[in-house]
């Protein structure tokens, strides 16, 4: 099944976040996962509105999911996201 992981936060260092970026894209692609979400426009319809930052990754399966947040290449990109902003990544089956 399908999952998801989707990342909802705020940016609080912009220059350190803009090196977390490829890194993170790059071991999306090794992980065959894809972005579906980076990002852009975030219109509240109902309830508070969210953090200022969505995005959203694709993946087939959790495993596969999981096996990208604990590989190697995203461990050396996650500390950088994680003191580069402030919220909250989940995983989600679809």
């Amino acid at each position: 099944m399908t999952a998801y992981i989707i990342f909802q936060g705020d940016v609080t260092d912009p220059d350190r976040y803009e090196t977390y970026k490829p890194l993170a894209a790059q071991s999306v692609a090794e992980h065959d996962g894809r972005y579906l979400v980076r990002g852009g426009l975030c219109v509240p319809l109902e309830g508070a509105a969210p953090r200022s930052r969505t995005v959203i990754l694709e993946f087939d399966s959790t495993d596969a999911a999981t096996r990208w947040y604990e590989s190697a290449s995203y461990s050396a990109a996650r500390p950088i996201r994680q003191a580069a902003s402030e919220g909250s990544m989940y995983l989600v089956e679809g």
